[in-house]
């Protein structure tokens, strides 16, 4: 792995919290990548995420689109976001990196954090927004801006439009692998880790399809229902941490420990909640055919190896998840507008194309999907240099 661009550790003088900051790469001056707060969230953590995100970039890169793909960052806080200290730390957080803010790094929400949080921390943090630094090279910013802000007003069956397209995109990567394979979609079984933004979305999208999701697992354990759970109802009954009101179960609804998900009998696995999830050890539990990385770098690579010696396909978080992501700066720079259906469709185009060229490159060189995907980036990013300068 290359050396990234800057790389530093912020200690809170109040609590002695840490937080990092890494920007893996510029492209016209300015990165992307989310900000993160977890307990435990390192540098090597956040230095990977920066990483990925420059490969998400580039994977989506389309010469003929308005949207440019920037370079990869990302942020990351060490503290349980449900700490009643974690927004002030939030706030110092961001007016101690606001110069990075201000001119190279464009931010947004990630694990622990909503947008609606950071855009609050952000404002009182003296800033004009999480995203100011890509404003310059807008043709017109009035515009984009109101066009973006219009897009997080819209909303679909109570749920913001922010909040689904990248599920969107996760369940548009489950039924390209099971077309390729030429599997059905109705009755194909799910568990779903993680009934967050992302994890909920990509449940939601799946069982429109005609999926089965017979589990899902938050914090306080696993979920289940061979016969199918009732998604809409386990959605409505969620906090803001994507934990379901068990209240709302249905009489054969199986509460079963936290860590059941990984044996579910289910055709796909999703893991849409915390990295490293899937380990060397646990890994043997999984009997899914495909384990979708919804969420960041939840499987580790020894277990990747281990699970496909066993012909378990993982498709990567680095493809899979990018999807809000790239809707972000669709929208901005004008390649959609403000619009769901209009979303969805170009976001399901993108993903398809993109996992279909994946898969197809790593059936081609004999490879894994993620091996694939490096591959594809390695293409790119020097199509990418120059054209608009190589930052390193």
């Amino acid at each position: 792995m290359t050396t990234p661009l800057l790389s530093l550790t912020w200690t809170d003088h109040v609590t002695g919290r840490q937080g990092h900051l890494v920007v893996d790469r510029l492209v016209r001056g300015v990165s992307s990548g989310g900000l993160r707060m977890r307990e435990g969230c390192t540098l090597e953590e956040v230095s990977g995420l920066a990483r990925g995100m420059t490969m998400k970039e580039a994977l989506h890169y389309n010469p003929e689109g308005r949207y440019i793909p920037l370079g990869g960052a990302k942020g990351g806080i060490d503290c349980d976001p449900q700490d009643p200290r974690a927004y002030d730390i939030l706030v110092r957080y961001l007016r101690a990196v606001r110069p990075y803010i201000e001119t190279m790094w464009t931010t947004g929400e990630d694990l622990g954090l909503t947008q609606d949080i950071v855009d609050r921390a952000a404002a009182e943090a003296g800033l004009a927004s999480s995203i100011q630094a890509v404003y310059p090279l807008l043709d017109d910013e009035a515009t984009a801006r109101r066009r973006l802000a219009d897009a997080f007003a819209v909303e679909v069956d109570g749920i913001g439009l922010d909040e689904l397209v990248g599920g969107c995109g996760v369940a548009e990567s489950v039924l390209v692998a099971l077309d390729r394979a030429g599997v059905a979609y109705e009755g194909t079984r799910v568990c779903v880790q993680g009934l967050g933004t992302m994890g909920g979305a990509t449940a939601r999208f799946l069982a429109r399809a005609g999926l089965k999701i017979v589990a899902v697992a938050d914090v306080k354990g696993t979920v289940a229902n061979p016969a199918g759970l009732d998604v809409d109802a386990l959605l409505a009954a969620r906090d803001s941490y994507g934990t379901v009101d068990r209240t709302a179960l249905r009489p054969d609804d199986l509460e079963l420990a936290g860590d059941a998900w990984l044996s579910v009998d289910a055709e796909v696995l999703v893991p849409a909640a915390v990295s490293y999830a899937v380990d060397t050890a646990n890994q043997s539990q999984i009997t899914a055919r495909w384990i979708v990385e919804a969420a960041n770098m939840p499987v580790l690579p020894d277990a990747e190896e281990l699970l496909g010696r066993r012909g378990i396909t993982v498709l990567p978080d680095v493809v899979v998840n990018s999807g809000t992501n790239a809707w972000w700066w669709w929208t901005l720079f004008g390649d959609i507008d403000a619009d769901a259906d209009e979303a969805f469709a170009y976001t399901r185009r993108s993903m398809r194309a993109l996992i279909d060229q994946m898969l197809t490159r790593a059936e081609a060189d004999g490879t894994t999907p993620r091996a694939a995907a490096h591959a594809i980036v390695a293409d790119r990013l020097p199509v990418i240099a120059e054209r608009f300068g190589w930052y390193r």
